[in-house]
């Protein structure tokens, strides 16, 4: 009896525990100025007066969104075709040290980003990076694709041999079988690959505001830590909670309304 009730409540706590942020992140982007160290459960009046800050032309919060969009799609996108050659070349290809190879890819994975910082400012520096959206995209890139190489090579490992085979019988090329016949049946990977990339590229911080300094290129994570108050010292929770929620309401979305072929796709690549 006890046990299966610490089953039912487990779930239900933990997901309180995770929510609790991002409630409270709403509420208080919901009260008033004054009212911003209120600790009461609800806003009391409610108030959209932070929303309308957000957006005001100051801030740079719609250029920066576009910012964000643009990195972060593009990151997806390179992602996926990179990423997902590479994986097939890596499961179905036979040639030396294949798995030393892919043990190399997913060891990048495991430098700490802060690490990178120095040399790649530097780097970016003598060419002329800094201030373009490749400084983001390119070093994003050497996070995402280790995991979705991983990833992707696990669900063509799944895939029988013998469907490149029968497709070939039947007059395709490899190029055409890989097309035509694997990458369809590994959609649900390539899209839960695609989610994963998009949302960590999206909350991307720390690289965003190393190599960037104009205001016009800055995404919105570094927009809203740099929001200033009305008289420019004062500071605007109100106003970091709003955006904060407009940042991440799309992507908890997005999540919610996938949230079964991205199960699906993590736990299929593991079966057999």
């Amino acid at each position: 009896m006890i046990r299966r009730w610490t089953d039912r409540l487990s779930p239900v706590l933990m997901a309180l525990f995770c929510l609790a942020p991002f409630y409270w992140m709403v509420v208080s982007s919901l009260r008033r100025t004054n009212d911003i160290l209120d600790m009461s459960v609800l806003p009391s009046p409610f108030s959209l007066e932070n929303y309308r800050a957000v957006f005001q032309p100051g801030n740079g919060f719609v250029r920066a969104l576009g910012n964000s969009v643009v990195v972060a799609g593009t990151t997806t996108v390179l992602t996926l075709v990179i990423g997902t050659t590479a994986a097939y070349a890596l499961a179905r290809l036979r040639f030396r040290f294949k798995r030393l190879v892919l043990a190399i890819v997913v060891s990048t994975s495991m430098f700490p980003g802060s690490l990178l910082i120095v040399p790649l400012l530097r780097l970016f520096t003598d060419i002329g990076w800094i201030n373009t959206y490749q400084a983001m995209v390119v070093p994003n890139l050497s996070f995402a694709l280790p995991l979705a190489v991983w990833n992707l090579t696990a669900f063509f490992r799944r895939l029988p041999f013998e469907l490149e085979q029968a497709a070939m019988v039947d007059g395709c090329t490899a190029g055409q079988a890989f097309r035509k016949i694997i990458l369809p049946l590994a959609a649900p990977g390539v899209f839960t690959t695609a989610i994963i990339t998009f949302v960590v590229a999206w909350n991307e911080y720390l690289i965003a505001v190393s190599m960037v300094n104009d205001q016009s290129m800055k995404t919105a994570n570094v927009i809203v830590a740099q929001f200033t108050g009305q008289h420019g010292y004062d500071q605007p929770f109100g106003t970091q909670m709003a955006a904060g929620v407009i940042v991440t309401v799309p992507l908890v979305l997005v999540v919610l309304a996938f949230q079964r072929r991205i199960v699906a796709g993590l736990t299929s690549g593991g079966l057999k």
